[in-house]
């Protein structure tokens, strides 16, 4: 098969060297939300941009998978937490199909991990809280982007921009009723590191439903 300038080559190793031995405390771990703040805290001093994105995937109506960029925003043992427009693809396909997954991937570190459960509505109250810390254009921006329909163009967008900061002036911002979070809470969470020879570390925390406790196990590379 040829290979296109626009493919980097694959990696090459010392078929002498020995692979790195495991890592007992990694292997150890015995739930999956501490494992992830250390790996996001590693993340945040390596990573120069956007250590909390997270590739989101949905599926449209006719089960075709839809994937995009978003920022995690939260997360505890209830789940990983983010924001977004309820009238956009990806707020209209939770909605007909409240499951998705996630994928971090921290090239620096050369880890991922991939996350898969059940999506729902955070409570407005929190929603309403995250709202007021985002910058006030941003805030104002919610309010004028009616997110993925079709744009005619650039001039319409900074249009509905200048109407609403005149109608907002120098007073608060509210949230937008179209504009929430929402709550992944995990059925899987898998922990991905790379090793030579494509023989990578995989470590999975898995359950049935979102009450049962995990159950740990390790998956061939």
């Amino acid at each position: 098969m040829s290979q296109t300038p626009l493919i980097p080559p694959s990696p090459r190793y010392d078929p002498d060297a020995a692979p790195p031995p495991d890592d007992a405390a990694f292997f150890a771990a015995s739930e999956p939300f501490g494992l992830f703040a250390r790996w996001l805290t590693e993340a945040k001093e390596k990573e120069p941009n956007d250590p909390n994105a997270m590739a989101l995937a949905t599926v449209d109506e006719t089960g075709l998978p839809d994937v995009r960029m978003v920022l995690l925003k939260d997360v505890s043992p209830e789940g990983f937490t983010f924001y977004s427009n309820t009238e956009s693809a990806k707020g209209r396909q939770i909605a007909a199909a409240p499951k998705a997954a996630l994928c971090f991937h921290w090239k620096s570190l050369r880890r991922q991990v991939r996350v898969r459960g059940l999506v729902s509505q955070a409570p407005a109250a929190e929603a309403d809280a995250y709202f007021q810390t985002r910058d006030r254009g941003a805030r104002i921006g919610a309010w004028a982007s009616e997110q993925s329909r079709v744009l005619p163009d650039r001039f319409a967008l900074e249009k509905r921009v200048a109407e609403f900061g005149l109608k907002f002036g120098v007073g608060e911002v509210p949230r937008p009723a179209h504009w929430t979070g929402w709550r992944l809470a995990p059925l899987s969470i898998e922990f991905w590191r790379d090793r030579p020879f494509r023989l990578h570390d995989r470590l999975v925390f898995r359950r049935e439903w979102v009450a049962d406790p995990f159950e740990r196990v390790r998956l061939y590379p």
